[in-house]
């Protein structure tokens, strides 16, 4: 079998470290905002060229921490994309603001800045842009529009950590960046994590705050916050991977020009990388009209495959009603058609090229 990612291929490559690693916050015992967290955070900033990460306890509340050091308010309006994970609309609605959906550019699946201006009303506070499957969004274009509205652009990097647009690295472009540490991501913990990255320094204190109860210091509490910590353990994991990301980025990046040598198919639109952007290949994702029989011939073969996402967020039973969905047909027929193939950093050509032969042979 192929799988989607091999997580043992990779622990079983870095294992010595993981263990001494893990072992050193066990003989410690210091497991809540330790010294590997504020070291990580110290090495992500510098990594990402910010002044400030902040360490949380999920991709999720990395976002929602992020609005909410905006002070969102109920009623507001975030302009996002509806071909995303739910998480990136979640959290809006979790703060009882609204999420207004934008199209996406069909060749980088990312939110198409053109129909941004169009849904800016008086109540738009932010702009979340995705950079989904490891490809950065159109930032200059999307900074533009948040500069002259006066809106906060809030990164959601989940799938792109290592990705860069014109030479800098997503998250460090907008007002705040959004990761996710997930553990198939491509830098990943072994449980939830997430992080948050910024330049200013006042955002920065009031998401240390948030993320701890609203505590600065111990039993007095400055505002209402979240138990949104990352732990020490995680932190001391993600350390021991952080000096790989490059190296394991660059393995994505040969597997998905294998892939792109191998599949011949006709009918089947491979990813595309948009000049100036380094593509992390987060997931290796065509598309086809013929998408799910190529699912099920790979299946047959022991394959895995996966559709992200199969219904956009604007069509979840959650956000019935929300909004029209005449002017978001690129998402729809997108959600229809694409499939993600095996993307991780240790694949092997072989691997890559029975995957492929499979997708060419489908009748």
């Amino acid at each position: 079998m192929i799988p989607m990612v091999d997580l043992r291929r990779q622990y079983e490559g870095i294992k010595r470290d993981i263990d001494a690693a893990i072992r050193g916050v066990l003989e410690k015992t210091q497991f809540i905002l330790g010294p590997n967290v504020a070291e990580l955070e110290r090495e992500i900033a510098d990594h990402q060229g910010v002044p400030h990460a902040i360490g949380v306890a999920s991709g999720t509340d990395a976002l929602l921490l992020s609005l909410r050091a905006c002070d969102l308010q109920p009623g507001d309006e975030v302009i996002t994309t509806p071909f995303t994970f739910i998480a990136t609309a979640e959290v809006i609605a979790l703060l009882q603001a609204k999420p207004v959906f934008v199209d996406i550019d069909e060749r980088t699946y990312n939110i198409d800045p053109a129909g941004i201006e169009k849904k800016i009303t008086p109540r738009t506070r932010a702009i979340i842009p995705v950079h989904l499957f490891g490809h950065p969004a159109d930032m200059d274009a999307i900074m533009d529009i948040g500069r002259r509205h006066k809106l906060r652009v809030i990164e959601d990097c989940a799938q792109a950590f290592g990705a860069s647009y014109r030479g800098r690295r997503v998250g460090s472009i907008g007002d705040f960046g959004c990761f996710s540490f997930f553990p198939s991501k491509n830098l990943a913990c072994y449980g939830d994590g997430g992080m948050v990255i910024t330049r200013e320094q006042g955002m920065a204190e009031k998401l240390r705050l948030l993320r701890n109860h609203g505590s600065r210091v111990k039993y007095h509490h400055d505002l209402l916050g979240y138990n949104s910590r990352l732990d020490e353990i995680q932190a001391a994991i993600l350390r021991v991977k952080l000096h790989r990301i490059e190296e394991w980025n660059d393995g994505r990046r040969r597997a998905a020009d294998l892939y792109r040598a191998f599949i011949r198919r006709q009918g089947v639109t491979l990813p595309s990388e948009t000049s100036g952007c380094r593509h992390v290949y987060h997931q290796f994702t065509i598309r086809s009209a013929d998408r799910d029989r190529i699912l099920e011939s790979l299946s047959a073969q022991g394959i895995a495959s996966a559709v992200y996402y199969p219904v956009p967020l604007h069509l979840q039973k959650v956000f019935t009603g929300l909004q029209g969905i005449d002017d978001l047909k690129v998402s729809e027929v997108s959600a229809a058609e694409v499939l993600s193939l095996p993307m991780f950093p240790e694949i092997t050509e072989e691997e890559v090229r029975r995957v492929s032969d499979v997708i060419n042979g489908v009748s």
